[in-house]
């Protein structure tokens, strides 16, 4: 696959004070292709060219980046590494021991990162206590979101226990809209997966199993409830899930053709691109059972060691953007995250964002923070891989038992 370039040409007073100008060039690979995702990486390029830099942009289709890795993989195996690369999770770790990461402490000193990040956040941006990556946002993973009308014509109420969910999920059927709104791929099964862990197990029983992989906690009767509340899920979504990406899922809710989707608050920038008002046209409550805890994901640009000066010094102008607070409120205005970046006001942002923002503080000091599974946060990337095939397996497959699932996840779990 052919990579574009993106230059960001950089201003001689910027550069190198009254010298010629040296045009620096930075390449930023990333996925953000969907309505609400493509209008937050515009507000990265406009907030680049106010500082004298041009952009072209690139990106890789496919909601959860799996196109977008296989491409860079090939760049650095070839020595051809982009300035910055959307990476995030235990993967910049991997990255990082590869030894093909730049040191960005110049940049997180000067503007002074520590003290801006929560600990966890930060110390998933470190390798060997230097920041290698900068952080976009915080996303929580586990919401779910749903259309108030057609909960209304149905006579159901928002779930906020499993119970309830499935109660909704029944009048939203007898009303003859599809109840709940998914996208057959691994990345949102495991999604649906995490926020049923989440929320039947609780926060200790989610870190044991989810992010520990203890294998005890992944065959024990919870794991089964587990399961099985989660298999029961499926036989309310429609049978053209299969392959559906997960903005076409949240079109149908905003169209009214479904009535939930559970699925993390990129969502909500796809009914804000619509036009739909939070609490009006939508509804966002945390996912049954989960209202106290906090499932992150935080997207961020891991940067690769560049030879040039002029496009390292590019690359740290990118750094600096990404952080800056003006980048972090427009941009995930638009996102429908967070900021990751702490202490920030909030007064532009919707009732969701001011919930999600609240919770990430509180479930961080109640120790409920836990990093997400599906989305590349919490274990090494041969273990989520294998394990998103196991669960999107018994999703697909109704003669595999919940005790068969078990066995798998187990094994599953051992690839590092």
């Amino acid at each position: 696959m052919a990579m574009k370039r993106i230059s960001l040409s950089l201003a001689a007073a910027g550069l190198l004070g009254a010298t010629l100008a040296h045009a620096g060039e930075v390449e930023v690979l990333h996925w953000w292709t969907s309505g609400g995702e493509a209008k937050a990486a515009a507000e990265l390029k406009a907030t680049m060219q106010k500082k004298g830099h041009s952009w072209k942009d690139f990106a890789v289709a496919g909601g959860g980046g799996d196109a977008a890795m296989t491409v860079l993989k090939s760049r650095v195996v070839s020595g051809n590494a982009p300035a910055a690369a959307q990476i995030k999770g235990p993967s910049i770790q991997e990255w990082a021991r590869e030894g093909v990461l730049a040191n960005m402490d110049s940049v997180a000193k000067a503007e002074k990162w520590d003290e801006l990040l929560p600990k966890v956040v930060a110390d998933g941006l470190k390798y060997k206590g230097n920041y290698v990556a900068a952080p976009v946002n915080v996303h929580r993973v586990n919401w779910l979101w749903a259309n108030p009308a057609v909960f209304q014509k149905a006579g159901a109420k928002l779930p906020t226990t499993w119970d309830e969910f499935f109660v909704a999920a029944e009048a939203l059927k007898k009303a003859g809209v599809i109840p709940v709104a998914h996208g057959g791929q691994n990345w949102q099964d495991f999604t649906t997966f995490e926020s049923v862990a989440l929320g039947v197990g609780g926060a200790d029983f989610y870190k044991k199993a989810m992010v520990q992989l203890d294998p005890a906690t992944l065959k024990s009767p919870t794991m089964q409830t587990v399961l099985e509340t989660f298999k029961k899920v499926k036989g309310y979504t429609d049978k053209n899930a299969p392959g559906r990406d997960w903005n076409l899922a949240t079109a149908m809710v905003i169209k009214g053709e479904a009535g939930m989707q559970l699925m993390g608050d990129w969502a909500k920038g796809e009914f804000i691109a619509a036009g739909k008002v939070p609490g009006k046209d939508f509804a966002c409550v945390a996912a049954p059972g989960t209202a106290k805890s906090f499932t992150y994901n935080v997207d961020s640009f891991a940067l690769f060691q560049l030879k040039d000066p002029a496009n390292q010094k590019a690359q740290q102008d990118l750094a600096a953007a990404i952080m800056s607070p003006e980048f972090q409120e427009v941009f995930n205005l638009n996102k429908g995250s967070i900021p990751v970046r702490l202490g920030m006001k909030l007064d532009k942002f919707d009732d969701c964002a001011k919930t999600s923002a609240a919770d990430f503080v509180a479930s961080n000091k109640a120790g409920s923070l836990v990093p997400s599974i599906a989305h590349g946060m919490a274990v090494p990337s041969a273990a989520e891989g294998a394990m998103k095939d196991v669960v999107s397996q018994f999703w697909n497959d109704d003669k595999m038992t919940a005790a068969a699932a078990m066995d798998k996840l187990v094994a599953a779990a051992k690839n590092k």
